[in-house]
């Protein structure tokens, strides 16, 4: 069975940086290879053109087009003429592509077509309660009409994408997996009072609503400090970075307390995990967070959001707390919890990680993938 994905990012030293959806795709075409599936990755919008095969997969590198006109019509048929080309020489049997503004729309592909829910655009638009482009919403609904298989990685974005293109077809619900080899519990000192937030500096994440319940805790514990680690992003509503917004709501004794580390590297990112007392995550927007699950896997108890996904991943009150980020008091008095109460605090931590080696482990979510790609094939 040859599997390819096409994708925006893909975690490699030659593609520049990669989010979510580069790592989630990683941690399955790694194992897939273990397992004996042939596995192309087609990672448009780079710097070069390039072709090699490393830890047995074959990494295709394709260089951002100009066109003067129609652009997003003569990319798509560049991508798919490309594609069918080396579907024809490699003969690959399914490819899967994001439903992020719609790549495949438009797309006559000659292998069948898979396309995940990692959260289109019109996805998030609606979840942030913001207007879209008209165009962004057809280029999505005509891709997702025109894929032969849905797939979601979690069963909330799955409900909220049929309701926003009303799709009729069905859809699995496969989750993201993490690697939990390397997200390991690591037996590092943990800093007393430290709340730990990874991640991009967005609106989206909750990040503003966090400068405002981080004022509350340091007014009932001073030692309390706050670390943020991720790339700093201009706000869709106002056009200022992220980072200026937050620190005009921090007060002057809350602002002391807080440390911005930027981006770091993975090694880096673990490291900071494995020092937090409490990781906090108060996103209003996701479909499947892997920065819950990479935090998870690394025994930390957390306290997250409440929102649509939330309670596919979290078991509130066992592997950490989930609340409402507008409700800063309650959202406070949690983390205040955990910082108060260590054995608390390690005993959620275990139940966490638990919970993804059960449920989001690569070597667990890899066997209900490998059992839809081979039924997509057998049909095809």
């Amino acid at each position: 069975m040859h599997l390819a994905f096409l994708t925006s990012e893909y975690p490699h030293p030659r593609t520049g940086r990669a989010a979510g959806i580069g790592t989630s795709i990683k941690n399955l075409v790694t194992e897939l290879v273990k397992r004996g599936a042939q596995i192309s990755i087609f990672i448009y919008g780079q710097k070069e053109d390039a072709v090699f095969t490393e830890g047995g997969i074959k990494l295709h590198l394709i260089k951002h087009q100009k066109y003067r006109l129609f652009g997003w019509y003569l990319h798509r048929r560049f991508l798919q003429n490309y594609l069918n080309k080396y579907i024809a020489i490699d003969k690959i049997d399914a490819l899967e592509a994001p439903d992020w503004t719609g790549i495949t729309a438009f797309m006559k592909l000659r292998c069948a077509l898979i396309i995940r829910f990692h959260g289109s655009d019109s996805y998030f638009c609606k979840l942030e309660n913001r207007p879209q482009k008209k165009k962004n919403f057809w280029f999505e609904k005509t891709a997702l009409e025109g894929a032969d298989h849905l797939l979601s990685v979690s069963k909330f974005t799955a409900e909220e994408t049929r309701k926003i293109f009303k799709l009729k077809k069905e859809i699995e619900v496969i989750p993201n997996s993490v690697d939990v080899h390397r997200f390991l519990p690591q037996h590092l000192k943990v800093q007393p009072g430290t709340i730990l937030y990874f991640g991009s500096l967005i609106r989206k994440k909750g990040v503003l609503e966090l400068s405002e319940i981080f004022n509350r805790i340091v007014e009932e514990n001073s030692s309390a400090r706050l670390k943020l680690a991720g790339r700093d992003v201009q706000d869709i509503n106002s056009g200022r970075f992220t980072k200026e917004l937050m620190q005009e709501v921090f007060t002057p004794a809350a602002a002391e307390k807080v440390e911005w580390l930027g981006v770091l590297t993975y090694e880096k990112i673990l490291e900071e995990i494995a020092r937090a007392k409490v990781v906090v995550l108060p996103s209003f927007a996701e479909a499947l967070p892997m920065t819950w699950i990479e935090a998870m896997a690394m025994e930390k108890a957390l306290v997250t959001s409440d929102i649509g996904w939330a309670k596919e991943v979290m078991v509130n009150g066992e592997t950490g707390f989930i609340v409402d980020p507008k409700d800063h008091k309650t959202y406070s008095e949690k983390v205040l919890t955990l910082i108060k109460d260590p054995v608390l605090a390690e005993r959620m931590g275990k139940a966490a990680r638990v919970r993804i080696l059960e449920k989001f482990s690569t070597e667990v979510v890899v066997e209900k993938n490998l059992i839809f790609y081979e039924s997509v094939v057998r049909r095809r």
